[in-house]
C-alpha cells in the first residue's frame, strides 16, 4: 500500500515537497510540543508516516511550527482530527481539494437527511481551508490559486447545499425531479457578488449572493407560489451553510445586497429586481455588479438576468452623473488625503489608508466610467481588470505594476490576519508585542521589518489613489464664475446653486453675500472674506454632497454665526482638504461642528500630520495632561486645563470618526482612555490637596471603580460616569486624621469624594469635565458618598439585588492608592464567583426587562438601546452569563460585553452560533450609538437626519447604504431578541 504522504499519480508531488517559505518560530521547542499534542492522537501507522514526511522535507516542519505560534484556528482544526494535517501535506494540493468539493457533492446528491449534507460541507470546509492555508503560508499557491480554492469551496457548499433542498422538494412533488440535478432547470438562481462573484474570496470572508428566479421558467407543481416557496428554499440554503454546529460552520452568508433590503424577500423575481434597477440604482450597485457571477441553480436564469442588468452597469456614453458619483464616492472613503504618515498597530489592511479598498476603487471606477464603451475593460477580477487598464491606455504600466505588487502583499496580510482566528477581520494587531508575533506568522524576523515593507505599499498606493481623476474636470459649479454681489442676486449663480440641487437657490445666495458682506462676527475682517471668497465654490459643492444642500448650507449658516474668530478662513483657504472635512461634519455630525465652531484653534490639530496617527496611548496622554496641570498657577486654572484638554481630544476623536481616519469600534475605548488619565490626574492632585488640609487617615486608602460604559470600555462622546468610591484604613470609625482640620475617618473620605466629583463636574469658565453618577453606591442616593471596603463586600454578599450584581459586572478600579487596587479586585471578583441559583437571575432579569420595555418601548428599532433585541438585550444577557456561570468558569468574568460573549463561546456556555450573532449585534449597536452620539447626542436616528448622517451610519455599520443598514439592524434586532428570550426564558422556566 502506498504511504499516505506519496503522490496520487505521476506528476502530482505532496504539497510539503512544494512549500518554500515559512513563518519565524520564536520558539521552536514549545511549537514542537503544541505540535506533538495536536496530533498525539495519530495511530501508530499515520503518526510514523507524518514523522517521515516533516523529516523529509524541513520547510513543512517549519510552517507547521509557524501555524502553533501564530494560529489558534489551524491549530484546532489539526488538534479536532489530526489526520487532517497528514492528508494535506502528504498530497497534490489541487488534487486534494478537487476531492474534497467532489466528495461534499456527492453526498449532498445522495442524502435524504439535511444533517449528513451540513456535516458534509462542514468536514470539507474545514480541511479546505487547513489545505489552502498551508499552500498560500508555505508559498506553495500564490494569490489566485488561493483565492480560487477558496471561491471553488464555497461554490460547492452553495451548489451542493441548493441541490439537496431542490432534491427534498422533487421528492415532495412540490417541482418537477429534472429541477433537481446540479444547474438543473429549477428556475431560481443564485447570483454571488463581490469577492465571491470574480474568484477573489479572502480567506474567512461572508459570501454575498443575491438569489432571484424566473416565475415562467420554474416548474413547480400546480397551486405552488414561486415567491414563498423559493423564499423558503433560500432560508434553506442560508441555514444550511451558515448554521454553527458541532462541525463549526460553513460559510457567513450575507443577502442584504438584493434590491431594497429592507422591504423585499431574500429571494425575488428577476422582473421585480430588474425594474428595481431601472428605477433607482445607484453607482455602488452598478460597482456590485462588476464581479457577480451566477453559481448555483438554473444558470440560464442567472446568465440571463446578468445579460439584461448590463445596460444598467455598463453605460454606453461617458456618464458625468457616475464621473460625480466617483468623486462623491472617492471623498465619503478618506475625507482627508496628503498625510504620508500610516500608524501600523490597529491598522485595518482593507478600508485604511493605502489597503485593499482603495486599489479597488481606483480599478472598478475607471471600470464604471469607461466600460459601457470598451467591454474589454469589464473583467471581474481586480488584476485582470489592472491589465485591461494598461491595454487601452488608461493607466501606465508602472503603476498596474505597483498596484498589482501592493494588492498581492496586502491581501496575503488580510489572509494571514483571518488565520489567525478564523475571523473577518482586516485589522492589525494593536499592541506593539501583537505585532511583533504577527509579523514572525508572515515571514518578517521583527516587527519593523514587516513595518517598513507594509508602510511603502500603503504609501504607493496612496499616492496612485490620490492621484485618481485629478486631471479629470472637477464639477460643472466649480468651473463656473460664482458671483455673490452685494446688492442683489446673480442669475448664472443661481441657476448653478440650482444644478449643484439647491431647491431655494436664492435663499441660498442671499447667505453667503451675507457672510461676504461681513455679517458673521468671524467675518468682520478684509482678510476672511477675501479667504471665503476663494473657498465658496469648493464648500458649496461639498455642502451639496450631503444630499441636502439648502439644509447644509444653513448648518453651515449657523456655524459661522458661532464661529469665535477669523483664523479657521486662512487654514480652510489653504487646504482644500480640509474644507470638505468641514462640510461633512456640518451634514453629518452638526454636534460637533458647533464645538468646532466655539474652539476653531482645535483645526490646527486636523492638520498636523500626526492626526492620522495612532490615537496617543495612555502614557501620552498623561505626559500633556500632567505639563498642563503642573504648570497651572491656580486650582481654577487647573480645572480650566483639565477641561479643555479633554474638549480637545474628544473633538479630535469625533472628527476622527466623521472622516473615517477612526473605526467606531475603536472609539469606545478612545474616549475611555481619556476619561482614566482625567479622572488618575484629579484623583492625585485632589487627593494633595485634600491633605493639605486635613492630614491623613494612618493607613487609609481609597479607590476609584468604574461602572457602566466607563469599566466596559465602551464609551460615547455624551457618557457620563458611573463611579463609586471605596476606602479603607486599620482603625476603627472613631479615627481621626492628622491635619490642621482633623476629620473623622468616614466623613474625611466622604469629603475627598465630595472634591473629587466636584473636580471633575463643577462649571468653570471652560465648561463641564463629565456628568457623574454616584447612585451605583451602596447606600444609593442617600447614604455616604464613599464607602467602606469592607461594608461594601458585606452589602453585595448580603443584601444586594440582582440589578445591583449585574451592575458590578463592569466594575474596574481606575484609580487607587498603592496596592489597594489589587485588594478592591479581589473583592468585586469574588463577589462575581459566588454561586448563583441560574432560575432566579434569569427571572429577575426578564423582569426588569419587560419594566424598561414598558417604562421606555422598545418597538422603535432606531432606538438602539431599547428596541427589542437592542443593546440593552445584548448587555443583559452578558451580565446574565457572567453571574450564572462565573462560579464555574472564572475565566469569563470581563467588564466588556463583546469579550464576555466571546469567553462565553470558549466555554461552551454560548453555542457558536448565539455567540457570533451576539458579538456582530454588540459592535452594530456600539459603532452606530457612537455616530449618534456624536452628532445628535442620542441613541436614536431623528426623524429628519440628514442624508450625510445616514451615509455616517452606513459606513459605520459597513452597510452600502442606509437602507441596506436599516435591514441589517431590523434581522439583527430579530435574532437578538430570539436568543435573550430562548436562553433566559429556559433557564426561568
Amino acid at each position: 500500500m502506498r504511504a499516505p504522504h506519496e503522490p496520487d499519480s505521476p506528476g502530482l508531488l505532496p504539497l510539503a515537497s512544494l512549500m518554500r517559505e515559512a513563518p519565524v518560530v520564536a520558539d521552536p521547542q514549545t511549537a514542537k510540543l503544541k505540535l506533538s499534542q495536536a496530533t498525539d492522537r495519530l495511530d501508530p501507522q499515520d503518526a510514523a508516516a507524518l514523522a517521515t514526511l516533516l523529516a523529509a522535507h524541513p520547510m513543512a516542519l517549519a510552517v507547521c511550527l509557524g501555524i502553533t505560534e501564530g494560529s489558534p484556528f489551524l491549530l484546532d482544526l489539526v488538534r479536532a482530527e489530526p489526520g487532517r494535517l497528514l492528508r494535506a501535506l502528504g498530497t497534490d494540493p489541487n488534487a486534494h481539494l478537487a476531492a474534497l468539493t467532489d466528495g461534499a457533492v456527492a453526498v449532498a446528491e445522495a442524502a435524504k437527511d439535511e444533517s449528513e449534507v451540513m456535516r458534509a460541507l462542514r468536514r470539507m470546509r474545514a480541511e479546505a481551508a487547513l489545505t489552502i492555508a498551508l499552500a498560500d503560508i508555505g508559498g506553495a499557491f500564490n494569490l489566485d490559486q488561493v483565492t480560487g480554492a477558496l471561491a471553488d469551496v464555497a461554490d460547492t457548499a452553495v451548489r451542493a447545499a441548493l441541490c439537496f433542498l431542490l432534491s427534498e422538494a422533487a421528492r415532495s412533488g412540490r417541482i418537477a425531479p429534472e429541477a433537481a440535478r446540479p444547474d438543473g432547470p429549477s428556475g431560481l438562481a443564485v447570483i454571488a457578488m463581490g469577492k465571491h462573484g470574480a474568484r477573489e474570496l479572502n480567506y474567512s470572508s461572508d459570501i454575498d449572493l443575491v438569489v432571484v428566479y424566473d416565475r415562467e421558467a420554474a416548474p413547480l407543481a400546480g397551486g405552488i407560489e414561486p415567491s414563498p416557496f423559493f423564499v423558503r428554499i433560500t432560508k434553506g440554503l442560508v441555514r444550511l451553510i451558515q448554521e454553527r454546529t458541532a462541525d463549526g460552520y460553513v460559510l457567513r452568508v450575507d443577502l442584504r445586497l438584493r434590491p431594497d433590503p429592507g422591504s423585499t424577500q431574500v429571494a425575488l423575481s428577476t422582473n421585480a429586481a430588474l425594474d428595481y434597477y431601472e428605477r433607482e440604482g445607484a453607482t455602488w450597485e452598478r460597482a456590485a455588479y462588476i464581479k457577480a457571477r451566477a453559481v448555483a441553480g438554473d444558470l440560464a436564469v442567472g446568465r440571463a438576468f446578468l445579460g439584461e442588468l448590463s445596460p444598467f452597469v455598463w453605460r454606453r456614453v461617458l456618464d458625468f452623473q457616475a464621473i460625480a458619483d466617483v468623486h462623491a464616492m472617492k471623498r465619503e472613503i478618506h475625507a482627508f488625503r496628503g498625510h504620508d504618515v500610516v500608524a501600523v498597530e490597529g491598522h485595518n489592511v482593507k478600508l485604511g489608508r493605502g489597503g485593499i479598498r482603495e486599489i479597488e476603487f481606483f480599478v472598478q471606477t475607471q471600470q464604471l466610467i469607461a466600460g459601457g464603451r470598451d467591454p474589454m475593460l469589464r473583467a471581474s477580477r481586480t488584476l485582470d481588470a489592472l491589465d485591461a487598464l494598461v491595454d487601452h491606455r488608461w493607466i501606465a504600466p508602472k503603476v498596474r505594476d505597483e498596484l498589482k505588487e501592493a494588492y498581492c502583499f496586502l491581501r496575503r496580510v488580510e489572509h494571514r490576519i483571518q488565520m489567525v482566528a478564523d475571523a473577518q477581520s482586516h485589522e492589525l494587531p494593536e499592541s506593539r508585542e501583537a505585532m511583533a508575533a504577527f509579523a514572525r506568522f508572515m515571514g518578517y524576523a521583527d516587527r519593523d521589518a514587516f513595518a517598513a515593507a507594509l508602510v511603502e505599499r500603503l504609501q504607493r498606493v496612496q499616492l496612485h489613489y490620490a492621484q485618481l481623476f485629478e486631471d479629470a474636470p472637477p464639477p460643472a459649479a466649480l468651473c463656473e464664475e460664482l458671483v455673490f454681489p452685494a446688492g442683489e442676486n446673480d442669475r448664472q449663480t443661481l441657476a448653478s446653486l440650482s444644478r449643484l440641487g439647491f431647491r431655494e437657490p436664492a435663499a441660498a445666495s442671499a447667505i453667503v453675500r451675507g457672510w461676504l458682506a461681513g455679517g458673521p462676527r468671524a467675518l468682520k475682517t478684509e482678510g476672511a472674506r477675501a479667504h471665503l471668497a476663494r473657498i465658496a465654490p469648493l464648500l458649496l459643492e461639498a455642502l451639496a454632497r450631503g444630499g441636502d444642500p439648502d439644509g447644509a448650507l444653513i448648518a453651515a449658516d449657523r456655524f459661522l454665526a458661532e464661529l469665535a474668530g477669523p483664523r479657521l478662513f486662512a487654514a480652510l483657504d489653504r487646504h482644500p482638504d480640509l474644507v470638505r472635512l468641514l462640510a461633512t461634519i456640518l451634514t453629518a455630525a452638526p454636534r460637533l461642528g458647533e464645538t468646532l465652531a466655539r474652539r476653531p484653534s482645535l483645526t490646527d490639530a486636523l492638520l498636523d500630520p500626526a492626526f492620522f496617527d495612532v490615537l496617543p496611548d495612555e502614557d501620552d496622554l498623561k505626559a500633556r495632561l500632567d505639563h498642563l496641570l503642573d504648570t497651572a498657577e491656580t486650582d481654577e486654572a487647573q480645572l480650566d486645563r483639565a477641561r479643555r484638554f479633554r474638549q480637545e481630544q474628544h473633538v479630535l476623536i469625533g472628527v476622527r470618526i466623521a472622516s473615517g481616519t477612526l473605526p467606531a469600534a475603536r472609539a469606545g475605548e478612545a474616549y475611555a482612555r481619556l476619561a482614566e488619565v482625567i479622572i488618575r490626574a484629579l484623583f492625585t492632585r485632589v487627593r494633595a490637596r485634600f491633605a493639605e488640609a486635613h492630614g491623613h487617615i494612618a493607613g487609609g486608602r481609597a479607590a476609584v471603580v468604574a461602572m457602566g460604559k466607563l469599566g466596559g470600555r465602551e464609551m460615547t462622546a455624551g457618557s457620563d460616569l458611573d463611579l463609586i468610591v471605596l476606602y479603607d484604613y486599620p482603625g476603627g470609625a472613631d479615627a481621626m486624621s492628622d491635619g490642621a482640620r482633623p476629620l473623622a475617618a468616614p466623613h474625611y473620605f466622604a469629603r475627598f469624594t465630595q472634591r473629587l466629583v466636584s473636580a471633575l463636574t463643577a462649571l468653570t469658565n471652560a465648561g463641564k469635565l463629565y456628568d457623574v453618577d454616584l447612585r451605583l453606591r451602596p447606600s444609593g442616593r442617600s447614604g455616604p458618598l464613599a464607602t467602606r471596603l469592607a461594608s461594601f463586600e458585606a452589602y453585595q454578599f448580603e443584601e444586594a439585588w440582582t440589578w445591583e450584581h449585574m451592575a458590578l459586572t463592569r466594575a474596574r478600579v481606575i484609580a487607587a492608592e498603592a496596592d489597594f487596587g489589587i485588594a478592591v479586585g479581589r473583592v468585586v471578583h469574588a463577589i462575581m464567583a459566588r454561586p448563583r441559583d441560574r432560575r432566579r437571575i434569569a427571572g429577575d432579569i426578564l423582569d426588569m426587562r419587560r419594566a424598561i420595555a414598558a417604562e421606555k418601548g422598545e418597538d422603535d428599532r432606531w432606538n438602539l438601546k431599547h428596541a427589542a433585541g437592542g443593546q440593552v438585550d445584548v448587555e443583559f444577557l452578558a451580565q446574565f452569563l457572567v453571574l450564572a456561570y462565573a462560579a464555574e468558569h472564572p475565566e469569563i468574568v470581563d467588564t466588556a460585553t463583546a469579550r464576555v460573549l466571546a469567553a462565553a463561546e470558549r466555554l461552551a456556555v454560548l453555542t457558536p452560533e448565539d455567540a457570533q450573532v451576539l458579538i456582530r449585534a454588540c459592535r452594530l449597536y456600539q459603532d452606530l450609538t457612537q455616530v449618534l452620539r456624536l452628532a445628535v447626542d442620542a441613541h436614536v436616528v431623528p426623524l429628519d437626519a440628514s442624508p450625510a448622517l445616514r451615509a455616517l451610519l452606513a459606513r459605520a455599520g459597513e452597510m452600502p447604504d442606509f437602507a441596506t443598514l436599516e435591514a441589517h439592524l431590523v434581522d439583527t434586532q430579530g435574532k437578538v431578541r430570539d436568543i435573550f428570550t430562548r436562553l433566559l426564558e429556559a433557564d426561568a422556566a
